[in-house]
């Protein structure tokens, strides 16, 4: 990851020793543009010698966002001004600053509600109707206004009246404490039965100060803090849903942390599947929740998961969509499967886009999702 972002940094420097070559800049103009081209270097730096609080998370989540509206726009124009369509290139830039702007004004908390019909033989028939709202990612440590962004996400979750609600993981960003008396507060007024799971930013991965506080106590606390608030955390097990004499099952597999530097990988362990599963028939309609869609797959050949839930990959908080259909992200580059719905055999996984935000305060057509999910039996 490192060395890809050395490219960009190494086009913008390129740019700017041109424009000062053929005189478009001064040298003034050009040690200020290297500082900013060079911006994520200093960055790292910054992580490097820093702890990650809350604080510093903020803070270099903006300093990105900086650099990519100040050296996006430039990119543009000398890539028009090169074939000689300068006024071209000027107009390229002005959208794409708007864009930009956009999408960390409006788009990171234009919340959107996906409904989706699952259909299924195997579901049984005092569920047909049976309602679920998914959300994922919340990601509390980099919120910019928790009151306006959580409160909106409640008041929208009420709103729909769910039967359950579920949450696939990464609920803070670094440390247990994200999870403050405000986002608790505001968390507990969600009305429905509340089922989630613990995501790889949940259980302390990315802690760098472990003196003051191990990485193992932050996650054992938010544990805590989720019992607390009144949810059901399953980690690597089952529990049965019924209604009359009917009756579904509901599997979560919390992340395990020796996946940390595995976790955008292809292909990944099935670790604490066979403890989840335990002595769940495979007849019975399964609704698995997971942080990692990439387990999708593994989960299937269990003869599980008949609607496995997941998030994680928030389509990289960057979608265009061309008409119809999923559309694109730089998401498909690392994921096979990136976000929304997909089928397979008769069972079905789908990807929520995620509340929160990572790496930039920003999200441009991956508009924060709650998923409202209405089974139905299918004969």
């Amino acid at each position: 990851m490192f060395f890809l972002l050395l490219i960009p940094i190494f086009i913008a420097v390129l740019i700017d020793f041109v424009a000062y070559r053929h005189k478009v800049i001064a040298r003034r103009a050009l040690l200020l543009l290297l500082a900013i081209d060079t911006l994520p270097l200093w960055i790292l730096l910054v992580g490097v010698l820093c702890d990650n609080t809350p604080t510093v998370m903020r803070l270099t989540m903006w300093a990105i966002w900086l650099w990519i509206a100040l050296t996006l726009p430039r990119f543009l124009y000398a890539l028009f001004a090169a074939i000689h369509l300068r006024f071209v290139g000027i107009a390229t830039s002005i959208a794409a600053l708007c864009v930009l702007v956009w999408g960390v004004v409006v788009g990171r908390k234009d919340l959107q509600v996906n409904e989706v019909e699952i259909c299924s033989e195997h579901l049984p028939k005092a569920f047909d109707g049976y309602r679920i709202a998914h959300f994922s990612d919340l990601h509390l440590g980099t919120l910019v206004n928790t009151r306006h962004e959580v409160g909106q996400l409640v008041e929208r979750l009420n709103q729909l009246q769910p039967d359950m609600v579920c949450f696939t993981g990464d609920l803070v960003n670094i440390r247990h404490s994200e999870l403050d008396a405000q986002a608790t507060r505001l968390l507990q007024g969600i009305q429905a039965p509340v089922l989630s799971v613990l995501g790889n930013h949940d259980v302390g991965s990315y802690i760098r100060d472990t003196l003051r506080l191990p990485r193992e106590v932050s996650h054992q606390r938010l544990i805590k803090q989720q019992q607390q608030m009144g949810w059901l955390l399953l980690q690597d097990s089952t529990i049965y849903l019924h209604r009359g004499a009917d009756s579904l099952s509901v599997t979560g597999l919390t992340f395990n942390p020796s996946l940390r530097h595995d976790r955008h990988s292809a292909i990944l362990p099935l670790t604490g599947g066979e403890k989840a599963y335990q002595g769940v028939p495979d007849s019975l309609y399964n609704i698995t929740l997971v942080h990692l869609p990439q387990l999708w797959e593994q989960i299937v050949a269990l003869g599980h998961g008949h609607l496995t839930l997941a998030g994680h990959t928030h389509a990289m908080q960057l979608k265009l969509r061309f008409g119809e259909g999923r559309g694109w992200s730089p998401a498909g580059w690392m994921y096979d499967r990136w976000s929304g719905r997909y089928d397979l055999n008769g069972h079905t996984l789908y990807i929520n886009d995620g509340i929160g935000y990572v790496g930039y305060p920003m999200r441009i057509g991956a508009r924060p999702e709650i998923t409202l999910y209405t089974l139905k039996r299918c004969e």
